[in-house]
């Protein structure tokens, strides 16, 4: 998925951006709200993991800034603030989840594919395709029985057409589950990672429609 983490604090921002990178996503870390609004008019993330207290206003403002908006984008927020009261402000005001700190990176990870499967960003935890057996959150793929090895990029343009299996998905949503902002992109990186796929998973389970992107085959 594409990420936007907004968090002050530097050993955390740099733990958090790491982990969810080497978990496949592509995360954008900004320290302020300024710089989360500027991010977000350019980009459509499909999660957004939310500090409280910023240099330059309270999260929480954000938040219903987004929902004002209509911005349905999930948030979980990210927060020292461990009262009751705090919980259900940040609930009331449009999150999704709610996550204190000190904070374990694998509890953050299972609550980034919990919410992400709420609102459709990944199937089911076990999804079958042919003689395929996938399962997204726990990074698991079985062909014939056997299982086989995705890297963190190969995972991530998996997702993106199990997302939509049977339609078509574009080069460039791709490549924006692929990189984060400001990334360089090769012109052809997704056909290699697409062609590297193909060799582990099967050369006849992603279709190539010319012009347009690559789907999913489903029979």
């Amino acid at each position: 998925m594409r990420i936007l983490l907004i968090e002050d604090d530097e050993a955390l921002g740099s733990a958090v951006r790491e982990h969810t990178v080497t978990e496949g996503h592509a995360a954008d870390w900004v320290k302020d709200l300024s710089q989360a609004r500027e991010y977000a008019r350019s980009v459509a993330y499909q999660l957004t993991l939310l500090d409280i207290h910023l240099p330059d206003g309270n999260g929480i403002d954000y938040l219903r800034e987004m929902r004002k908006r209509l911005d349905s984008t999930p948030v979980i927020i990210l927060t020292a603030r461990d009262q009751i009261s705090d919980r259900i402000e940040g609930l009331n005001a449009g999150a999704d989840d709610y996550l204190l700190k000190p904070f374990d990176l694998g509890e953050l990870s299972a609550r980034i594919y919990a919410v992400a499967r709420r609102h459709g960003h990944f199937p089911e935890p076990i999804y079958s395709l042919g003689t395929l057996a996938i399962q997204s959150a726990a990074r698991r793929l079985d062909r014939h029985g056997q299982a086989v090895y995705l890297t963190a990029r190969e995972w991530a343009v998996l997702d993106c057409l199990l997302r939509r299996p049977g339609t078509i998905v574009s080069k460039g949503e791709i490549e924006d589950a692929l990189y984060s902002f400001g990334s360089e992109i090769e012109s052809n990186t997704v056909e290699v990672y697409v062609s590297r796929l193909r060799k582990k998973i099967g050369g006849d389970v992603i279709a190539t429609v010319r012009g347009l992107g690559y789907r999913l085959v489903v029979t």
